[in-house]
This record gives C-alpha cells, sequence and structure tokens, in this order.
C-alpha cells in the first residue's frame, strides 16, 4: 500500500461563533467614513538611478487619536505598496477629499492599476515641506506626518503618525464619504 501526502484544502480562518467575513463586511459598511488620500514620496534608491516616485492610496480606515500630541492613525493592508513604503519610509500626508474629489477617490482606489506616477499626473497638488509627499491643492485639509508606531492587527497594519503640518486649502467645501460600498457626499 503506498502512502500518498493528503492535499486537503487548508481551513477556513477561525472566526467567533457566528460572524462571517460576509457579514462582517456588510454590518461595518453601514458604517458612514470620510474618504483620504495617503501619499508618500518613495526615496530615490540609487543617487546615479531615477528619482523617488510619490505613491498614493485611498482609505476610510483614518482616526484621530491624540490632540496632546497631536497623533493620527491609518489602517493599510498588510503587504501592500502603502504599508511596504512606510515600514521603510517614516514621512507620509494625509489629503481629506472633498465631494468634487470622487474621481480622485476612485482612481487611487482601483486594484492592479497603473503607475502612480500616470495617477497624479493631472492631480494639482504641491509638494509638503515637511514630508515631501503630494498634498491636494482642492482637499478640505492636509496634514503631514512622521509614524510614531506600526502595529500588526489582524490581516492590517495600523500607523500611527505624529502630525507634523495641518493646512485648510478646501475648507469651505463638503467632504467625501463612503458608505454601503459607495462614495456618498452629505446634503
Amino acid at each position: 500500500m503506498l502512502n500518498t501526502p493528503s492535499t486537503a484544502p487548508p481551513a477556513p480562518s477561525v472566526h467567533a461563533v457566528g460572524v462571517s467575513n460576509e457579514e462582517f463586511r456588510a454590518a461595518m459598511s453601514r458604517l458612514a467614513a470620510g474618504v483620504v488620500l495617503v501619499t508618500a514620496h518613495e526615496p530615490q534608491a540609487d543617487p546615479d538611478g531615477p528619482s523617488g516616485e510619490d505613491i498614493g492610496m485611498t482609505a476610510t480606515s483614518f482616526m484621530s487619536v491624540s490632540l496632546d500630541p497631536p497623533l493620527v492613525l491609518i489602517g493599510l493592508r498588510e503587504g501592500s505598496r502603502m504599508d511596504d513604503l512606510l515600514a521603510e519610509q517614516p514621512l507620509w500626508a494625509v489629503s481629506f477629499l472633498s465631494r468634487s474629489q470622487g474621481s480622485v477617490a476612485g482612481r487611487f482606489a482601483m486594484k492592479n492599476r497603473i503607475s502612480d506616477r500616470l495617477l497624479f499626473a493631472d492631480v494639482p497638488y504641491v509638494r509638503g515641506k515637511e514630508s515631501g509627499a503630494p498634498l491636494l491643492d482642492d482637499a478640505l485639509a492636509t496634514l503631514e506626518c512622521r509614524t510614531e508606531q506600526r502595529v500588526t492587527a489582524g490581516d492590517h497594519t495600523l500607523v500611527i503618525g505624529r502630525v507634523l503640518t495641518s493646512a485648510l486649502p478646501g475648507a469651505e467645501g463638503s467632504p467625501l464619504t463612503y458608505f454601503r460600498g459607495r462614495y456618498r457626499q452629505l446634503d
């Protein structure tokens, strides 16, 4: 009799009794969230090679943590390009998107997207003085941050950043929100 190794599929993730991924996702989609663009500048790897690149991603898992000192938190999918970059580069920025910036949110949320260089091509921004990262011209608010702490939490990394600068370039607009799987506008 020949013994062959079992090729059974891996067991599914263990969750609390009665909570599936789909149920959790459906429940969390009922929580409205503000939409931000997280950006960072990837430094030039080789002094004689190409210059560094701007990286951006849309996020809804962003929150204030502390007033003194000023701290914020962003949740990043573990192993994402932004997670990998912020593991190496401690400086980053956040632009709070306005209701008119839904297309920008969609552009930077795409999976298997074109290069970030092309995504930034026609988006008006200034470069942050502290972080070197893009800050959107018409954002409701912008923050430049320095990573203070990284915490692994399930399939995400929670990045806590100290706020270095704050500005209100488009403070009079309305926010872009995300609710039930779609970008929404407050009336």
